[in-house]
């Protein structure tokens, strides 16, 4: 697979549901990714690009923005309250608001700062007990909690339980996000990308079909 490849798959899932030029957005999954598997997809002109790992970002993304000034990069892994003051100055949008002590910290950063990055709350649409994330009954009650703390809520995201149809779970989110007012679905990866933009997915992660198969040192 390729950028060109799921490009074309992309545009194809959204001329299918009747989605609107430019309302899907490609974060090309590059975490743990060579750097020069990064650079040639940033040479095609991608600009989107989702990073799991703080630390690894803190060490590949200054230099390649100094490159290529018009990149942004999304936070879509787990943070770690500790690591948020790093965040916040690293990403321009964390998709994984997941539970109230975050949400505490990263007003905080926002007042001191002035500014804060765009902000995905995670739900776990499948109530996995493993998996972070706002339970489905909790998610309005945290909606109104972060609004109440001037924190930029721009939408929802999930990621489905790995044995499941994945469709009854971008609904569910779609749902919620409708039901709380906020525009954004950061949903869908490089196995159900397409269910997820029939459901109105308006973010979706896309790594190894990408880049390449990862490998892990």
């Amino acid at each position: 697979m390729s950028l060109a490849a799921i490009s074309t798959r992309i545009k194809q899932a959204m001329d299918a549901h009747g989605r609107a030029p430019g309302s899907v957005q490609l974060i090309a999954v590059s975490k743990v990714q060579p750097l020069e598997r990064v650079i040639a997809v940033l040479d095609q002109g991608h600009r989107l690009f989702g990073e799991n790992y703080v630390q690894e970002s803190q060490a590949k993304w200054p230099d390649l923005r100094a490159r290529f000034p018009d990149v942004a990069v999304h936070m879509i892994g787990p943070l770690q309250t500790n690591k948020a003051k790093v965040a916040v100055e690293l990403f321009e949008a964390i998709h994984t608001l997941d539970r109230p002590s975050l949400a505490e910290k990263l007003a905080k950063l926002a007042q001191a700062r002035g500014k804060s990055p765009d902000l995905f709350i995670q739900v776990n649409t499948g109530e996995e007990p493993q998996k972070a994330g706002i339970m489905p009954d909790a998610v309005d009650g945290f909606v109104a909690a972060c609004r109440g703390m001037d924190l930029p809520l721009c939408g929802l995201m999930c990621i489905p339980p790995d044995a499941e149809d994945p469709a009854p779970h971008f609904a569910m989110l779609a749902q919620m996000a409708a039901r709380n007012g906020l525009a954004g679905l950061s949903m869908g990866m490089s196995s159900d990308f397409e269910v997820a933009i029939a459901h109105g997915a308006t973010h979706i992660r896309v790594g190894s079909a990408i880049f390449g198969a990862r490998t892990y040192a």
